[in-house]
């Protein structure tokens, strides 16, 4: 009995300011009780770090939703969560592909019979304003300008913008002087300028072996058109000058998305400032011949028709780096001038089937070059992201 008062539980201690309690009886009396509570206890430890396990993956979930936009909340509905962000991705690509395409048809047309290269850009950017401007109108603010911009703000857009600008007038200069196959042969150098500027703006590398695949990708586009060209000097530079400003664009943009502006407003504040610098260049540069360019253009087409090409390549303009702006959100710089190289491959296969031109055993074997470049770059830009993210190897 002397024992069993020496090894009591901790809580008898506390009770025995009682007399009655103290005695070996009371002792025994109470032991059950004692031992229910001890079991419910042990109980009680055991459910605990189940309960903790659940929380702590509720919360994981929890986060992981917080990390999907809107669209992707409504996409992960039907693929799930872990799907969305790829999806999303890309059927938002394939909408830049597939407006891009439209426009460049459209308005390569249109210089056919309407050579004014500054003043066409004018237009691009003024319907992209009015389209802005209307859907903000009707109270979809987040498929516009999203709100007002700090003056904070609009010094990070103003860089990204001038370049929007100059970098769109360059492009159409090009197309209005040479074939639309050179123009985007010489831009497919775009990811080269966007792997040095992205290096020196924002730090940010590009794996030896991704950045090797550049070349393929490059040479297959230029040797895929090289049969179609007639080389150009006015062509050549220009196209090489929005190459530059593109790269800048394509960097600059990146600094100015945030969590509150995303790449939809980022757009719509740039065509508000491409405005401003686009048309006073086409009534410097065009001013004087406007008027007689747009009455052989009409004799030519037709009134209706000429308006109507102008405000649906306009309309197709904004839409379309609309999409490739939310795509470089969603990518890095370089990721995304790989992206315009694949897109220049579909440009250059519609405008073959759209214009009625032949294809040649050369650009068919450039092309398929071109796409092995692109597989190459990304898997090579994969295994440099599951090498990086793997753990560290235990001594």
């Amino acid at each position: 009995m002397a024992s069993l008062l020496m090894t009591r539980p901790v809580g008898m201690i506390a009770s025995c300011s009682r007399k009655s309690m103290c005695t070996p009886v009371a002792a025994l009396k109470h032991l059950p009780v004692l031992q229910a509570r001890k079991q419910a206890g042990h109980q009680s430890a055991v459910t605990q770090p189940q309960w903790s396990r659940s929380s702590s993956v509720i919360a994981r979930s929890a986060d992981a939703a917080k990390e999907l936009d809107p669209v992707e909340t409504a996409v992960s509905k039907v693929t799930g969560a872990k799907l969305a962000p790829t999806v999303v991705t890309l059927v938002t690509i394939a909408m830049w592909y597939g407006l891009n395409i439209g426009f460049n048809l459209l308005n390569k047309t249109i210089f056919k019979y309407f050579p004014f290269p500054y003043t066409v850009s004018s237009v691009h950017v003024v319907v992209g304003l009015v389209y802005c401007v209307a859907v903000y109108a009707i109270g979809l603010k987040s498929a516009s300008f999203g709100r007002m911009i700090s003056k904070e703000e609009f010094g990070r857009i103003i860089g990204p913008a001038s370049m929007h600008a100059i970098g769109h007038v360059a492009a159409n200069i090009s197309f209005a002087a040479v074939a639309i196959s050179l123009t985007h042969t010489v831009k497919t150098l775009e990811p080269a300028f966007n792997v040095v500027l992205a290096k020196i703006i924002l730090g940010e590398g590009t794996p030896m072996g991704a950045a090797l695949a550049l070349v393929p990708i490059i040479a297959g586009v230029a040797f895929a058109s090289a049969g179609e060209l007639s080389f150009n000097w006015t062509g050549f530079i220009s196209a090489m000058l929005s190459n530059l400003t593109f790269g800048f664009r394509a960097v600059w943009s990146k600094l100015a998305m945030t969590k509150s502006l995303d790449s939809t407003a980022v757009y719509a504040w740039t065509t508000l400032i491409s405005v401003f610098i686009c048309v006073p260049l086409a009534l410097l540069m065009e001013g004087s011949l406007l008027t007689a360019g747009m009455n052989t253009a009409i004799l030519q087409v037709g009134a209706q028709r000429f308006y109507m090409d102008l405000a649906a390549v306009g309309l197709l303009y904004h839409l379309y780096n609309q999409f490739a702006f939310n795509t470089l959100q969603r990518v890095s710089p370089v990721s995304h001038g790989v992206c315009n190289v694949v897109k220049r491959i579909a440009i250059i296969f519609s405008s073959v089937v759209f214009f009625n031109q032949a294809m040649t055993q050369q650009a068919l074997i450039g092309t398929c070059v071109a796409i092995f470049g692109t597989w190459l770059y990304t898997d090579q830009t994969a295994r440099a992201k599951a090498a990086a993210a793997a753990p560290p190897k235990a001594a």
